[in-house]
C-alpha cells in the first residue's frame, strides 16, 4: 500500500516590539538572566496585565500580510499548564475568538506555485527560556512575557521539502512586512511540527503526531525526512499509531515519543477576566492596513514581468530591498532594464562589498580587542547605496554609451571603477581617458591587416574551417587597438578579408 503525508505547522514568532506584551519591561535578546523581568512578567498576585498596542497592530498587519479575515471582535483566553518555564502557570493566549482567520500563503516550489492554508494567526505571550545543567536546571524570565505570535496552517502540506519552502517565504514576509526580525539564532522563531500518514487517495486524516519546539527550518526537515518513513513503517508492519508528541534528536537524527497529546480541553481554556475584548474600528484597521507591503513574491513577479528580468536578477532584487529599489529607480528611465540590472548586480553591488571589506579592514577581530576597540570597529563608516559618490543616473549613462557602442565593453568596466572612486561623470571619464571606441573602418582595417600578418596560423585554421580562430584574431586586434576597436565591426572585417 502507498502512503502518503500530511503536515500541519505551528509556527511561533517573536513580535519586533520595544517592549514585553503585558508590561513595560525592554524586550531584548542577550541581557543578563533575569534583569528584564517585572512583577507582572513574573506572575506576582495581584498584577495586571496590560496589553502592547503595537503588538495588537502586528498581528493584525501579519492577518493582512497572510491574507486573513480580521474578526470585528477578539478576546484572550488562559491556557493553564505547569511547567517552571510559566510563572502564572497559565499563558494568556486567544483560543476559539483570534485576531486574525482563514488565509493563505503562497510559495515557489516544484517549479510553479503552492498555496498552504492559514487557520489562524493569534497573539499570545512567550515563556521563559529552560537551561538544564548536570545537577540542576534554571529558569530565565527574561523571555516571559514577549510578544509571541502563532501561525497555524491547515495540513495542506505534503512533504518535507514543501515544509520547509513554506517556512522560508513565511519567513520572508514577515521580515518584509516588519512584523519580526525572525533571527532564528535568538530564537525569534520556532516550529511545531503536526504530521500524519494514510493511505494515498483517502481523505481521512490518520493519527497526528507532533514534533515539539523546532528551531530551525532545516531541522523540520530533516525530523520530517525521518518521521513520515518511521510512521509508513509502523502501519507496513501491521502496527498502530497514536496520537502523541515527540522530540527531535539532531544529534542522533531521530524523533522520541515524550508523552501522549493532550488535547484542548486538558489546557481548561477560558476568558481571561483581567482583558477587554478587542473591537477594532475602521479607523484603526484602516491605519494598520496602510502599513501593509509587497511581499516577496509579488515583488519577484512584477521585476520579472515589468522589466523583463530573469527569476535569478529579480530574486536578487527580492533579497536586497535596498538594491532592488535603487535599481527599479533606474530602471523605469532605461530602454534596456537587464543592462542595468546587470551593472547594479554584478558591478555595483561587488564594488560596496569590496569598499566595506577595505573599511573594516582585516588587522583586528574582536577575540582580539579591547570593548573600546571593538566599539572603534563598529564604529567604521560603511559605504552604502545613500552615500555612493555618483548619481544613479551615471549608471544610466554608462549604459547607453556601452549601447551606442561609443565604449566597449572592457572599456565600461573600467568607466564604472573610475565613477565609483571619484564620481565624475562617464562622459567625463572616456573623454579625459581616451577610451572611445574606434568604429573607423580604415583604421580598423589595419589593425586586421596587422594581426593577420602577425598569427599566420590561427587565419590559416579559420580558412580551414576552424571558427574558433577568429575570435583570437579579433582578441589580436583589440589588443593592438588597446581595447578601442569596435568588437564588433573587427569581426566583420576579420572574417571578409580571411574569406576574401
Amino acid at each position: 500500500m502507498e502512503y502518503e503525508a500530511v503536515i500541519g505547522l505551528e509556527t511561533h514568532v517573536q513580535l519586533k516590539t520595544k517592549s514585553k506584551m503585558w508590561c513595560g519591561c525592554v524586550n531584548a535578546f542577550g541581557a543578563p538572566p533575569n534583569t528584564n523581568v517585572c512583577p507582572v512578567c513574573l506572575g506576582l498576585p495581584g498584577v495586571l496585565p496590560v496589553p502592547n498596542d503595537e503588538a495588537l497592530r502586528l498581528t493584525v498587519l501579519t492577518g493582512f500580510l497572510l491574507n486573513c479575515e480580521i474578526p470585528r471582535f477578539a478576546k484572550f483566553d488562559r491556557k493553564s499548564y505547569f511547567y517552571p518555564d510559566m510563572p502564572k502557570n497559565y499563558q494568556i493566549t486567544q483560543y476559539d475568538q483570534p485576531s486574525t482567520a482563514n488565509g493563505h500563503v503562497e510559495f515557489e516550489f516544484n517549479g510553479g506555485l503552492s498555496r498552504v492554508r492559514i487557520t489562524r494567526a493569534h497573539l499570545e505571550e512567550d515563556v521563559g527560556k529552560s537551561t538544564h545543567f548536570e545537577r540542576n536546571s534554571g529558569v530565565d524570565f527574561n523571555r516571559a512575557g514577549v510578544p509571541l505570535m502563532e501561525i497555524v496552517s491547515e495540513p495542506d502540506i505534503t512533504s518535507a521539502n514543501m515544509a520547509y519552502e513554506y517556512l522560508n517565504a513565511l519567513k520572508d514576509i514577515l521580515v518584509y512586512g516588519g512584523v519580526s526580525d525572525c533571527d532564528m539564532e535568538k530564537g525569534m522563531v520556532r516550529c511545531d511540527v503536526n504530521v500524519s500518514v494514510r493511505p494515498k487517495g483517502t481523505k481521512e486524516l490518520g493519527a497526528k503526531i507532533e514534533i515539539k519546539n523546532m528551531n530551525s527550518f532545516s531541522g523540520v526537515r530533516r525530523a520530517l525526512e525521518y518521521e513520515i518513513p518511521r510512521q509508513i513503517e509502523v502501519l507496513t508492519k501491521g502496527g498502530k499509531l497514536i496520537q502523541s508528541t515527540r522530540r527531535w534528536d539532531d544529534g542522533v537524527g531521530i524523533t522520541e515519543e515524550m508523552r501522549t497529546k493532550e488535547d484542548a480541553h486538558d489546557y481548561r481554556y477560558f476568558p481571561d477576566p483581567d482583558l477587554m475584548p478587542l473591537a477594532p474600528t475602521d479607523a484603526w484597521l484602516a491605519e494598520v492596513k496602510s502599513r501593509v507591503v509587497e511581499l516577496p513574491l509579488a515583488r519577484k513577479q512584477r521585476f520579472m514581468k515589468d522589466y523583463g528580468l530573469p527569476a535569478s536578477d529579480a530574486q536578487t532584487f527580492v533579497w536586497d530591498v535596498p538594491l532592488g529599489n535603487y535599481f527599479e529607480g533606474i530602471a523605469k528611465k532605461s530602454k534596456n532594464p537587464k543592462s542595468i540590472a546587470n551593472w547594479v548586480i554584478n558591478n555595483l553591488r561587488a564594488k560596496l562589498a569590496e569598499a566595506n571589506e577595505k573599511l573594516v579592514g582585516t588587522d583586528s577581530t574582536p577575540s582580539q580587542t579591547s570593548s573600546t576597540d571593538r566599539d572603534a570597529v563598529e564604529r567604521v563608516p560603511t559605504m552604502t547605496l545613500d552615500n555612493l559618490k555618483f548619481k544613479p543616473e551615471a549608471i544610466l549613462e554608462l549604459a547607453g554609451l556601452v549601447e551606442n557602442k561609443t565604449i566597449s565593453s572592457s572599456a565600461a568596466q573600467q568607466v564604472f571603477a573610475e565613477m565609483f572612486e571619484t564620481g565624475k561623470s562617464p562622459a567625463a571619464i572616456v573623454q579625459e581617458k581616451g577610451l572611445a571606441q574606434v568604429s573607423d573602418t580604415g583604421a580598423i582595417e589595419k589593425f586586421c591587416d596587422e594581426a593577420i600578418a602577425a598569427n599566420p596560423g590561427p587565419a590559416a585554421d579559420f580558412k580551414a574551417g576552424k571558427a574558433a580562430a577568429l575570435n583570437f584574431l579579433k582578441g589580436q586586434v583589440m589588443k593592438l587597438s588597446k581595447g578601442k576597436a569596435n568588437p564588433a565591426l573587427a569581426g566583420e572585417i576579420l572574417e571578409r578579408k580571411l574569406k576574401g
